[in-house]
């Protein structure tokens, strides 16, 4: 398996789409590179050289794209972000709610987990 910026990138799949196995790097992002470093997009992550996986590396390190540890802390200082200056996304984020103005009376159950019964205690 190609290793390429810290990631393991699968061997049978077209560089392409092996680059998405990077985090904070998409569609649009993979065939930008792939044009750019000029490789063929028909090869396979496993025919790659070194000297290719090197150009890759460069390039996607010299364009400052924000891949994998740095997109993820990143994002991580913005919640904490907005939590701190207690606005109303930061209070939702907090709490486990959704952010964007989905209702939550009935849904939401991804965001707010598996349904919790309160209140009703039967006596003996």
């Amino acid at each position: 398996m190609p290793r390429l910026l810290g990631v393991d990138i699968p061997n049978n799949k077209k560089i392409e789409y092996a680059l998405r196995y990077i985090y904070g790097i998409g569609p649009t992002l993979s065939r930008d590179i792939v044009a750019t470093s000029e490789i063929d997009p028909n090869t396979r992550a496993q025919d790659l050289t070194e000297e290719q996986l090197n150009k890759l590396t460069a390039l996607i390190t010299e364009r400052n794209y924000l891949v994998e540890g740095d997109l993820r802390r990143s994002i991580a200082a913005n919640l904490k972000r907005l939590q701190a200056i207690n606005c109303s996304r930061g209070i939702r984020h907090r709490r486990g709610l959704p952010v964007r103005g989905q209702r939550t009376s009935t849904n939401a159950r991804t965001r707010k987990g598996a349904r919790r019964t309160v209140g009703v205690m039967k006596k003996k």
